[in-house]
């Protein structure tokens, strides 16, 4: 994850605003959520998720959410090579 982009937290100056408790963009909002725990997000996405998850809990909430599932399983998955001899055998299948 982009280290730029932190855990969402109330703000101050978010408190003071009226917050949202339903989200009238979700399925978008979900999708930039995705986006920019995937990195791949750009950077006008995510200042515009910084300028609203100030003010959605919706959006809040779903990120800290995905973004718990996502370290969790990747705290869980372990990362090993494929052996030579089954790369070996792939290739040789997409040749012929």
């Amino acid at each position: 994850m982009n280290a730029s982009l932190t855990t969402p937290s109330v703000t101050e100056e978010a408190q003071k605003q009226t917050m949202k408790h339903t989200c009238e963009h979700h399925a978008e909002c979900m999708k930039v959520i995705q986006a920019i725990l995937d990195d791949e997000a750009t950077d006008a996405e995510k200042e515009h998720f910084r300028t609203n998850m100030d003010k959605c809990i919706p959006c809040i909430e779903s990120y800290r959410l995905e973004k718990c599932i996502k370290d969790s399983l990747n705290l869980k998955i372990q990362k090993k090579p494929c052996p030579q001899s089954i790369l070996d055998t792939i290739i040789s299948k997409i040749n012929s």
